[in-house]
């Protein structure tokens, strides 16, 4: 018995207080990438069916074009496109029209199921962040501190944003 003391006392201490800190660590860091968490979540769930992409007759509203390019490309407004040379449109014209020749059918069954099922898991991870989150900030001990850590998580990208 006084063997498995010292070697206990040897690895650390006491097993309770190590995951009690982790734990306290583990909600201070939930806390803080909770913004980023939800916010990669929701735009990332509307790139999965394009609709941060104008294509065909729709059109995206502004807010989620701008909410897409800040997931993909970590800018809020696109640089404008370049445009191309003099002679590039009339060497265009005279391609071929074997794009237009051969209409796509479509998205394979897998990849529409495929694209179902991660709509399914980003929301289930917004819901489950959430949920965190809330448990965190209802009943952590130190809610001062955590609601410093959300404040700090959320407006940290968006000063860094600004910054750019």
């Amino acid at each position: 018995m006084a063997k498995q003391a010292r070697s206990a006392s040897r690895r650390g201490g006491k097993p309770a207080l190590r995951l009690a800190a982790i734990r306290t660590w583990h909600t201070y860091f939930g806390v803080f990438i909770a913004p980023s968490v939800l916010f990669f979540a929701l735009t990332g769930s509307l790139q999965l069916f394009s609709l941060h992409e104008a294509h065909g007759g729709y059109r995206p509203p502004a807010v989620i074009e701008k909410l897409g390019m800040l997931h993909k490309d970590q800018v809020f407004a696109a640089k404008p496109k370049r445009r191309p040379p003099a002679g590039a449109n009339a060497q265009a014209s005279k391609a071929p029209a074997k794009a237009d020749e051969h209409k796509e059918a479509g998205p394979k069954l897998s990849t529409s199921l495929l694209k179902w099922f991660f709509l399914f898991v980003a929301a289930s991870l917004a819901v489950s962040t959430a949920l965190g989150l809330w448990m965190a900030l209802a009943f952590g001990q130190r809610k001062g501190v955590l609601w410093l850590l959300f404040l700090a998580g959320a407006s940290l990208p968006v000063a860094v944003l600004l910054l750019v």
